[in-house]
């Protein structure tokens, strides 16, 4: 810890004489300081397999013009950032998992505009990025170049065949579009992780946190996280039909300052779809981890099981998609296969379970 404060003090230009380690995770340190003039600051260095975050989390809070915390310092070469200390405030998931349903539902509402502005707000300055992340590249792969959501749906025949389900004609060719939600159509700027517990909620509005996968893609990959809800997140369990209507609703119409064309129903139920798909299939990828045995999406807070919501996530794609269509029966497949698993259905979230 030494070291980091001595590179971050340099950084910054002042000494900090008061340091608590707030753990940070597998991929970081993150550090809690206090200046010589009184100001509490953050400083974030990244493990030496996490240069990619680093470079779209500089980046990213450059592009993100005080929706996350201001960047005050960035050391490329250790690598480090130190931010404004936004202090001690809920979450979403934190609102989503209490008891009250009005709180729960203000907070669905500041998420889904906050996400939302931020999208339209940086609509077009892709170059602004690229800019960004040369001036902070550390030479390592960035996101956006990788193609998860291909090598999803490659991978799935894999799982199927683990399961004893045989791969239907044509899965392939309906999930070839998929790969295109990478990049496109109607590119937005997401901080990546846009998971309930990566904000803040204070009087005046949202902060949001975590820009370590900062880039452009589909503005459905982001979108269809009010559907779903939450498509690859921990804190998952079921909305109100009406309450998801809503925060939908609130989202598409802050993106849509940026991108009228989604404005149009039968461009926003195509994307949706496609996208509650491809992250669908993602998230089928995780079968092997849970052949052997079940296991929480979270280790301390509440959370589904990964079987649990595996099951939900194939029920409601199934009930989305055409009966004769190959990913329908590979849904079909996949819900057959592991109806042994006796799991509940999904409840829903405690904040609206009264």
């Amino acid at each position: 810890m030494d070291t980091v404060l001595r590179k971050a003090s340099e950084s910054l230009g002042v000494p900090l004489p008061e340091a608590v380690d707030l753990g940070g995770s597998s991929r970081s340190t993150v550090i809690r300081c206090r200046t010589g003039d009184g100001r509490s600051v953050v400083i974030k260095a990244y493990k030496p397999d996490a240069f990619r975050h680093f470079t779209a989390e500089a980046a990213g809070l450059g592009l993100a013009a005080g929706s996350g915390p201001r960047l005050l310092a960035v050391d490329t070469e250790y690598p480090l950032l130190v931010m404004e200390d936004l202090g001690e405030a809920p979450s979403l998931a934190d609102a989503l998992l209490g008891e009250n349903p009005e709180a729960a539902r203000a907070a669905l509402l500041a998420w889904a505009v906050a996400y939302g502005r931020l999208a339209a707000e940086t609509t077009g300055r892709e170059d602004e990025l690229a800019a960004l992340r040369a001036r902070y590249d550390r030479g390592e792969q960035q996101w956006g170049e990788d193609p998860e959501l291909r090598a999803a749906a490659e991978a799935l025949p894999g799982v199927l065949d683990a399961l004893g389900v045989t791969t239907p004609p044509g899965l392939a060719a309906e999930l070839a579009p998929i790969a295109d939600l990478d990049k496109g159509p109607y590119p937005v700027y997401s901080p990546g992780d846009i998971c309930p517990d990566n904000n803040l909620i204070f009087p005046d509005g949202m902060r949001l946190l975590d820009f370590e996968g900062a880039g452009y893609h589909s503005v459905f990959l982001d979108a269809v996280y009010t559907r779903m809800p939450f498509s690859t997140c921990w804190c998952v369990f079921r909305l109100p039909p009406a309450i998801q209507e809503e925060i939908e609703s609130a989202y598409r119409s802050e993106v849509a300052k940026g991108h009228p064309d989604l404005l149009d129903d039968e461009v926003w139920r195509a994307g949706m779809r496609l996208a509650t798909i491809a992250l669908t299939v993602q998230m089928t990828t995780l079968v092997p981890r849970v052949l052997a045995g079940d296991r929480p999406l979270h280790p301390t807070r509440q959370a589904p099981s990964m079987r649990q919501l595996l099951r939900h996530r194939w029920q409601a794609l199934l009930a989305d998609l055409p009966s004769d269509s190959a990913v329908a029966e590979a849904m079909r497949g996949l819900l057959a296969a592991t109806e042994k698993w006796d799991c509940p259905a999904l409840p829903p979230y405690p904040a609206f379970a009264g």
